[in-house]
């Protein structure tokens, strides 16, 4: 039997290593923890980014707390 090997392209590997990340978190705690989790990193990632020094570190938590969030609900 042949197997098929998907390919990904090398602009789309940050997003697949994202996602990679997430669900090795989202095995690791469970649904429930996550979404917790995400929802944390979102919370803090807005209070960091009011400031304006925060803002580096605030905006790529929010994102990572969205998306970790996203992963737990699908």
């Amino acid at each position: 039997m042949s197997r098929k090997v998907k390919r990904t392209p090398w602009f789309l590997w940050p997003f697949v290593a994202l996602w990679r990340l997430l669900t090795f978190i989202l095995e690791l705690t469970g649904r429930l923890i996550a979404a917790i989790l995400g929802l944390v990193l979102m919370i803090v990632g807005v209070i960091l980014t009011v400031t304006v020094v925060g803002a580096i570190v605030g905006v790529p938590l929010i994102v990572f707390g969205f998306v970790l969030a996203l992963r737990a609900i699908f």
